[in-house]
């Protein structure tokens, strides 16, 4: 649906040459790729470092094998098919294997290779778990992205969660606005749904993942503009990304385009360090710098996002740093009562990731285990 023609191989890209092509095959064939001709049309294809470029074309360095194909272990928190409860409040739903696009630092690369199976048509159990939950009142639909499935297919979903009366939230991770914003644009099926869902009280969220300002074209904007007026909520999150946003003003920009565009920025994260990422992460210490710097002389609405990492034992956010060490909180923990624990952790400017600093076993370990008697019982 919508204007844009999705390419799912490199060969279909008329923009890169042959050598470029062969030279890329290899990463093809491990991780997939997808992308569409609206998108590919966002890159100045003259510029190799261009950052549009970055999100959509492999790139050789995803061919290392550091890290695991499943960073922040979800498999842990799996309760049913396609459905993971890692925090009280909140389930997550996988409804879809597929994106309008491949972000080359995806965390769940894993999803879109062969032989997965966490993504779940048949819904019934995880509504069903739900149902059975009353302390869940939020459920995120992802995937995947979910605006890949057919309104039809979706208000599906929706309806059969909007059902389950102590579900007062649905949100719906996605970036087709980025990726192909004529899905809804050429949609009128889409706010209708919209309009049916999001009531006072049981709002419906949209969160998006715009990386670059330069994803914020018209035809993005006026999408946006589309689902609030339908009566959506909309806020942005986005990974720290080498090549992309690792630049104050490119991502003190995004804050601000963002806000302006009604769809206020969320959560920056650390970029995790699933397999085939190196090439696009950044040093903690050196993200959680740049993120303050882009933040500086930023009105309200422009400096809402937090700086966190999802990491295997919760959502911890980055709160500090002083010449000797760094500071951080458990935002979120899996273990409910280590939520709003305070770490201080001495410095590392090589560190990734919480489990590279040296007093970090001692936080995790415990956690884990405590997690894994809890999965087990």
């Amino acid at each position: 649906m919508g204007k844009a023609r999705y390419y799912v191989k490199l060969d279909q890209v008329p923009q890169l040459n042959a050598q470029e092509k062969a030279l890329l095959q290899p990463v093809t064939s491990r991780f997939a790729f997808r992308c569409s001709d609206y998108y590919l049309g966002l890159i100045d294809w003259e510029d190799a470092e261009d950052p549009i470029r970055r999100i959509a074309i492999p790139c050789e360095g995803e061919l290392g094998d550091n890290g695991p194909l499943d960073a922040s272990f979800e498999g842990l928190y799996t309760v049913a098919p396609g459905l993971e409860h890692k925090y009280g409040d909140t389930a997550l739903l996988l409804v879809n294997g597929v994106c309008g696009g491949y972000c080359r630092f995806c965390f769940r690369k894993r999803l879109f290779m062969r032989g997965n199976d966490e993504v779940t048509r048949d819904i019934s159990e995880a509504v069903r778990y739900i149902r059975h939950h009353p302390e869940i009142s939020n459920v995120l639909l992802t995937g995947g992205d979910p605006l890949i499935l057919s309104t039809r297919k979706l208000d599906e979903i929706i309806g059969q969660i909007r059902a389950i009366g102590h579900v007062r939230i649905v949100r719906i991770g996605t970036k087709m606005p980025a990726f192909n914003p004529y899905r809804i644009l050429d949609d009128p099926a889409l706010p209708d749904m919209v309009k049916k869902y999001s009531r006072p009280g049981r709002k419906l969220y949209f969160m998006c993942h715009f990386n670059h300002p330069r994803e914020l074209t018209q035809p993005a904007r006026e999408a946006l503009h589309l689902l609030h007026r339908a009566g959506a909520v909309t806020v942005n999150q986005t990974p720290l990304i080498r090549g992309v946003n690792d630049d104050p003003e490119v991502l003190g920009d995004l804050f601000d385009e963002l806000s302006f565009c009604g769809t206020p920025p969320y959560y920056v994260f650390q970029c995790r360090p699933t397999r085939g990422n190196l090439a696009y992460t950044v040093p903690i210490e050196k993200g959680y710098s740049i993120f303050l710097q882009a933040q500086m002389g930023k009105a309200g609405l422009s400096k809402r996002a937090r700086f966190s990492m999802s990491h295997a034992t919760g959502k911890i956010r980055v709160v500090g740093l002083d010449d000797d060490c760094v500071y951080m909180r458990f935002h979120r923990s899996a273990v409910p009562e280590n939520t709003g624990r305070f770490l201080k952790l001495r410095r590392n400017p090589r560190a990734y990731w919480l489990d590279d600093y040296e007093e970090a076993a001692e936080i995790v370990e415990p956690l884990l285990e405590a997690l894994s008697l809890e999965t087990s019982a």
